[in-house]
């Protein structure tokens, strides 16, 4: 009876308190633009801080799970502090012009906070909600979109006014609101740090790893496979959520941040839809297979339509809607996928493993469709790239994450 009294507010309200703030990372387009204007440098060297920082996540998040599932109220804390310095800092290097004191702070010490706090409340949820794992985990990832819902008109208020360039009128406005961002966060977080508690009697077995090594797990054909069509997904996700804000000016959209939100709905809303939805399936690889068959077809629909080009609003807010929603639902399906190929027992390891293709994916994903655009000024050449990228994804999904239980 005590566990179902406490579980929310031990487990669910902990994980968005903490979630809804480090998943602000992905609005970082509503920043890169005035942050290159203000500092004297090009939109390409900033765009380095967010693949600095999904990078940074992925790993300290890949190799931090034992830490974290032996205290997470020590784990939660570090995250707490990481991800307020790093986004303090941050203003404090635009205030000053410095580009590597934003790479220092956005990039490597708030990626710090990102990755911890990330998986600070996953298992714990795991834990409280026994009979629903994939919802639960879809829960503790929602807020990473709820972040996006959240953060975008509060970021368009604190950077105020632009011009009629798409200038801000006031450009200090933007390390300030980096100021202000930071203690909201921090007091939300820390508020999470504070309620976040296993279920009471729970005491953590010892390393759940013995007898799996690295090389075991990046030897198995069908964790290869699912960590490639995870990269791939984020990759592709971040290639267009990267670019949502420009291509929404390009097609004279002006509601930017309007669309920020919706798109945002859609990532938490993709998280929690699929991971219960997963829930109901056999095989829990036919979620992905959805994903990439319904990003295949909006994709190609933007392109049949040369949508982006003739500004056909409508269509382009859709399929970024598609995505973000796929993007979301890969997320909250891997640990429940790997956990029905490869068992509980050794997952923290496997999961760990897993999210590097996350770290990867963000040294990629974004500064693909950045490369892309530089040189050649076409959206539409982004568009082809990541539908390579997805049917090579569905193609992986049937030949290499076969059902049955692995052994590692």
């Amino acid at each position: 009876m005590k566990k179902t009294e406490n579980k929310w507010i031990n487990a669910a309200i902990p994980a968005l308190l903490i979630h809804s703030s480090i998943g602000s990372v992905y609005c970082w387009s509503l920043f890169k633009g005035n942050i290159a204007s203000y500092i004297g440098r090009s939109n390409s060297q900033v765009e380095w801080a967010f693949s600095i920082a999904i990078f940074m996540l992925g790993m300290s998040a890949a190799f931090s799970g034992k830490f974290v599932e032996q205290d997470i109220h020590k784990s939660s804390r570090i995250a707490a502090f990481c991800f307020a310095i790093g986004m303090a800092g941050t203003g404090l290097s635009i205030y000053f012009k410095s580009l590597v004191g934003i790479y220092l702070f956005y990039g490597i010490i708030m990626g710090i906070g990102l990755g911890v706090g990330y998986l600070s409340p996953v298992k714990t949820l795991m834990l409280w909600f026994e009979d629903q794992k994939g919802l639960a985990t879809g829960l503790a990832v929602a807020g990473f979109g709820l972040a996006k819902v959240i953060a975008s008109p509060v970021i368009e208020v604190l950077q105020g006014e632009v011009g009629p360039d798409g200038m801000l009128l006031d450009p200090t406005r933007t390390y300030k609101a980096f100021f202000v961002l930071a203690a909201i966060y921090f007091v939300m977080m820390f508020i999470g740090h504070l309620l976040l508690k296993k279920p009471e009697g729970w005491v953590e077995e010892g390393s759940e790893a013995n007898g799996t090594s690295f090389i075991s797990v990046f030897k198995n054909k069908t964790f290869i496979g699912i960590w490639l069509m995870f990269y791939i997904n984020i990759t592709c996700g971040l290639a267009l959520i990267s670019q949502e804000k420009d291509i929404m000016l390009f097609i004279g959209f002006g509601s930017v941040a309007l669309v920020s939100s919706l798109t945002a709905i859609f990532n938490a809303g993709g998280r929690l839809f699929f991971s219960a939805f997963g829930d109901k399936l056999k095989d829990r690889n036919t979620i992905y297979k959805i994903i990439f068959a319904v990003s295949i077809v909006s994709t190609l629909l933007i392109i049949m339509t040369d949508a982006i080009n003739n500004g056909v609003a409508v269509l382009v807010i859709i399929m970024l809607c598609v995505i973000n929603a796929g993007y979301g639902g890969g997320f909250s399906n891997l640990p429940t996928l790997l956990s029905d190929r490869f068992g509980m027992k050794s997952i923290s390891t496997v999961h760990g493993l897993a999210l590097s293709a996350w770290a990867f994916a963000g040294l990629t994903g974004n500064q693909l469709s950045a490369f892309i655009i530089s040189k050649t000024q076409s959206y539409n050449n982004v568009l082809y790239v990541t539908l390579i990228l997805y049917i090579i994804a569905i193609i992986i999904s049937y030949a290499l994450v076969k059902p049955g239980k692995n052994e590692i």
